[in-house]
């Protein structure tokens, strides 16, 4: 059931949604509910989200329908998807026992990327749409400082993983680690609490899937940081827990720039200098340098 107008705004605050973006969310509710068309496309949006089960290994992708939306609603048509799918969600997440406040803590992501939308684009908008289709479908949870999705290896990381002693095949559940940004420095006993959070929670909730692995693709894992980093740095500390699955070839300049600096396309010449990390990112650059998408994993045991 899609909620009323007068409830709308207090849906939208519940996801974090920023302040600054929910009266024109409100005010373009009624384009939404009041066109045949569109409710139908917000209909089939939310069918699609759930249509595939999780243990298929598919997530669906809404790039395509979320492209269907009028124009004048281009940008934030996926926010009145989620809205619409929230019901939905956190029902599946009651069926699992899932505490209220790791719901909540989840499904707060759509404010964040909204902030980061509008820190880039000064509109409202909301950025990794698709990332988010995880969240409100109950495949990835934040648990803690880092963000956890329920997976399934592919062929490259199982023969990796085979190779190191687990009992990995195409197709076993796995755990995919995210570091999401705006959420404080990464360090060592932060990272050591969300573990010690993932290790309770998916054998108390998810049960049946018993995950052996947790990977990480990101540029964190890129070991040329190393050469600008302190041994004690967060980010140093961070790479030291997981075992290289493979190395990557292509560069992903646009990546630490993009999360470091808060905009892909910045040039090198002009960003700032004013942190260690900063300073790493921008001077490799400068330097000629280029950044890759590091391929890590580790073994996942639970309590």
């Amino acid at each position: 059931m899609l909620p009323d107008i007068d409830h709308l705004p207090e849906l939208l605050l519940d996801l974090a949604v920023p302040h600054e973006d929910i009266n024109e969310l409100v005010a373009r509710w009624r384009r939404v509910t009041g066109d045949p068309g569109t409710l139908r496309l917000l209909t089939d949006c939310v069918e699609e989200l759930f249509r595939e089960p999780w243990d298929t290994g598919r997530t669906p992708d809404l790039a395509e329908p979320f492209a269907a939306a009028p124009a004048e609603l281009a940008g934030v048509f996926p926010v009145y998807v989620f809205v619409a799918a929230l019901p939905r969600t956190r029902a599946y997440h009651r069926a699992r026992g899932i505490p209220a406040e790791i719901s909540r803590r989840t499904l707060a992501d759509l404010g964040r990327h909204m902030a980061a939308y509008r820190g880039r684009h000064r509109r409202t908008g909301v950025q990794s749409r698709r990332r988010l289709v995880r969240h409100f479908r109950g495949e990835l949870y934040q648990l803690g400082r880092l963000q956890f999705e329920r997976a399934r290896l592919g062929d490259r990381e199982a023969r990796v993983t085979a190779a190191a002693g687990l009992d990995a095949a195409p197709g076993t559940p796995c755990l995919i680690l995210h570091v999401p940004d705006f959420h404080g420095p990464l360090t060592p006993s932060a990272c050591d609490r969300s573990l010690a959070l993932a290790r309770a929670f998916f054998p108390l909730h998810f049960p049946e899937e018993r995950p052996g692995a947790v990977l990480c693709d990101s540029w964190l894992l890129d070991r040329q940081l190393r050469r600008y980093l302190p041994a004690e740095s967060g980010i140093v500390r961070f790479q030291e827990r997981f075992r290289i699955a493979c190395d990557e070839t292509e560069p992903a300049d646009t990546e630490p720039v993009r999360f470091v600096f808060g905009g892909p396309d910045l040039p090198a010449a002009g960003l700032p200098r004013r942190t260690s990390v900063e300073r790493a990112v921008g001077d490799h650059l400068r330097a000629g340098g280029h950044w890759y998408t590091g391929h890590g994993w580790f073994p996942f045991r639970a309590d």
